[in-house]
């Protein structure tokens, strides 16, 4: 089993998950449990409002390379354009900045170790996180589950 696989199992395996967090409020977009169950797969649940991890290399926005948009699949708000993205070779959509306003970050423990976990500004929703080894000219790695977002084509 490699680092990157093994990293991957863990991180999705829901027994380091607790049940939902309780988000602070002021988000814009504001939705009862039942109604985000009722919108989002078993997945997308999963990743989106209890901070899972899709494995690596299930998504096929990883290599989704068309010029367009990629939006929060629990809000429609616009998170990151096509012109940042680039292939991280870690089994996941990465980018190297986000668009304007789109995302607020706040620190995760979780894994034991200290990562900063990425999310939509307007919903809350989990996206993944973000790296401080990404290329120029932010130095960036926002390495983002598929599941979280949706694409469309410029």
């Amino acid at each position: 089993m490699t680092r990157r696989s093994l990293l991957s199992f863990i991180a999705s395996s829901p027994l380091l998950f607790s049940a939902e967090k309780a988000l602070a409020s002021g988000f814009e977009i504001t939705r009862t449990d039942a109604q985000w169950r009722a919108m989002l797969s078993d997945a997308e649940y999963k990743v989106m409002r209890q901070e899972g991890t899709e494995r690596a290399g299930s998504s096929p926005l990883d290599k989704e390379y068309r010029a367009g948009v990629f939006s929060c699949r629990g809000c429609d708000l616009p998170l990151f354009s096509s012109e940042t993205k680039f292939d991280s070779g870690t089994g996941w959509p990465s980018f190297y900045a986000p668009l304007e306003n789109a995302v607020q970050t706040r620190d995760d423990h979780k894994l034991f170790m200290k990562r900063t976990e990425v999310h939509c500004r307007r919903c809350g929703s989990h996206l993944g996180h973000v790296f401080n080894d990404g290329p120029e000219p932010t130095g960036l790695r926002y390495c983002m589950n598929g599941v979280s977002m949706k694409f469309t084509a410029a």
